[in-house]
């Protein structure tokens, strides 16, 4: 049995056999369809734009003329990012009156955004303070 330290936020050490991890890391595994469809919602995510959309979408419900204006961008713009997002169910919208407004889909969504940023100030923090 090989003994394997892994550095992250547990800081555990593994004592299994290599084959025993295989073995656990196969049970784990997923649909392929599931990877492709997480790989295609962090694509829909990658862009800078559609981030700050998001973000904004994290605190309340916005139209596309509002998100034009907070974003700094056209609202045909934002119509593309926000049907790219809504093709991945990353936000959804309902209509009120003359408007659309959008918001998140569901708090997995919201829990993914929120963590992301998390990580991103701490480690900007982290640096600024040497």
């Amino acid at each position: 049995m090989t003994e394997l330290s892994l550095s992250n936020a547990n800081r555990h050490t593994v004592r299994a056999s290599p084959a025993e991890r295989i073995a656990e890391g196969r049970r784990r595994a997923r649909a392929p369809s599931e990877y492709a469809h997480a790989a295609e919602i962090y694509r829909a995510l990658g862009d800078p734009t559609r981030v700050k959309i998001i973000d904004e979408l994290l605190h309340q419900e916005l139209c596309t003329s509002d998100l034009a204006e907070i974003v700094g961008i056209s609202e045909p713009a934002v119509s593309q990012h926000l049907r790219l997002l809504r093709a991945q169910r990353v936000v959804t919208s309902h209509r009120h009156g003359q408007r659309v407004f959008y918001a998140l889909d569901d708090d997995h969504v919201r829990d993914l955004l929120s963590l992301t940023l998390a990580h991103v100030r701490d480690h900007a923090e982290a640096r600024a303070a040497g």
